[in-house]
């Protein structure tokens, strides 16, 4: 069995965000084998697929150390790498059956487009836990799979320390976790347009290094803030940091990132 390990929104190794993507399955195995490679890889995602009848269509699967999770960019945008770069799937569009739908990835000159449904954030009232967590004022506060908190500038962002156990569970608007998000708009000169950051330590993920399915809630706010539709996202983890660029089209956000394969490795099992 070979599994990949691949950099993903990333243009050369150790930045981007890692995930693990095992070879396609004909079966899909037991949900205990998969948590447990996961937890054995110990990289915040393992992909795992399944073949279908259709060459071009796969079954998609993402588990953290600690548990199976609906939606993944960058472990999605990895899985299409592996499958067009190291297994030669010879397409130029994937189609992946997932827990929150189908998902659509195509090969877009020297970046690949992933087609994911966009989703809304709720602004929320003021809370004073979430000021207690952050230590900062946010501008506003928006509600969704994410707790997102809009700050005054990018210094802010990259200097925030939250103490994310201090967040509560907002269950009006489907926040019921603790993964916040602080993002801002770029200074001025920035080969990007957004910077943003991601903490989810109850997903056994103290800070992503690169977050797709977090760009279809930031993406939609910062349509609606700037009448853009097309932005550079800049993802400003503190020892790797990752960019890509997001259109939102309806009631769809297309990512477009670069990915990279640092490792391949043969499983004993």
């Amino acid at each position: 069995m070979i599994q990949y390990l691949i950099d993903a929104f990333a243009d050369r190794p150790f930045t981007g965000n890692p995930a693990c993507v095992v070879a396609p399955f004909d079966v899909w195995p037991s949900d205990a084998f998969m948590q447990n490679l996961a937890m054995e890889n110990n990289q915040a995602e393992t992909a795992f697929l399944l073949r279908t009848e259709d060459p071009q269509r796969f079954g998609l699967r993402w588990f953290t150390p600690t548990m199976e999770v609906p939606l993944c960019g960058h472990a999605t945008l990895a899985s299409a790498h592996a499958l067009f770069r190291e297994w030669g799937v010879a397409a130029t569009d994937l189609r992946f059956d997932t827990l929150s739908g189908e998902l659509r990835v195509r090969q877009a000159n020297d970046r690949l487009e992933m087609d994911f449904p966009a989703y809304i954030p709720i602004e929320i009232p003021a809370m004073s836990t979430v000021v207690d967590a952050l230590s900062v004022e946010p501008i506003a506060l928006y509600g969704g799979p994410a707790l997102i908190a809009l700050l005054d500038c990018e210094a802010t962002v990259r200097q925030i320390v939250p103490d994310v156990s201090r967040l509560p569970a907002y269950q009006g608007t489907a926040y019921t976790d603790r993964h916040l998000v602080v993002t801002a708009q770029a200074d001025a000169n920035r080969p990007y347009d957004v910077v943003s950051r991601l903490f989810a330590p109850d997903m056994g993920i103290p800070e992503d290094p690169a977050t797709g399915s977090m760009h279809c809630m930031l993406a939609p706010l910062y349509q609606s803030l700037t009448g853009r539709a097309v932005m550079t996202y800049y993802q400003a983890h503190p020892r790797r940091g990752a960019y890509m660029q997001c259109e939102v089209t309806g009631d769809r956000v297309k990512l477009r990132g670069q990915a990279v394969t640092v490792a391949r490795t043969e499983l004993n099992l």
